[in-house]
């Protein structure tokens, strides 16, 4: 059984920071481009940041580029997510996902139905 489980959210207040975690089971994820994304209440679940499988090359949404870092460890077979400077806009569910296969270079990574493995969420409030 495949399963990606994160960690690491919870209340922090704003400028404060968090380090989100998700480990996969089942598998290797070592040929998998992996993504965080974010679906706050009232709004549609949004790309967040990647790490893509060939060159671990990260990319992120302009809203958290420079605030949050994407890195992987391949032999824990663990996501990670460095969220600093933390801001009430970016209170939502977190989650993290996984390609099913070592996918190309035109790969949508921003769109979420280009994932095919999710984990379960963890909750990020950031108060004010």
């Amino acid at each position: 059984q495949v399963q990606l489980v994160e960690s690491g959210g919870g209340v922090v207040q704003a400028a404060g920071s968090l380090r989100l975690s998700c480990v996969g089971s089942g598998r290797t994820f070592r040929r998998s481009t992996m993504g965080w994304f974010r679906h706050a209440p009232g709004k549609e679940r949004e790309f967040v940041a990647v790490s893509r499988w060939k060159d671990y090359s990260s990319y992120y949404a302009d809203s958290v580029k420079g605030r949050f870092t994407i890195s992987r460890d391949s032999a824990k077979n663990t996501l990670y997510l460095q969220m600093n400077s933390l801001k009430p806009e970016d209170t939502a569910v977190y989650y993290c996902a996984a390609s099913s296969s070592a996918p190309d270079d035109d790969y949508p990574y921003r769109n979420p139905s280009a994932y095919t493995y999710w984990g379960q969420g963890t909750q990020v409030t950031v108060s004010s």
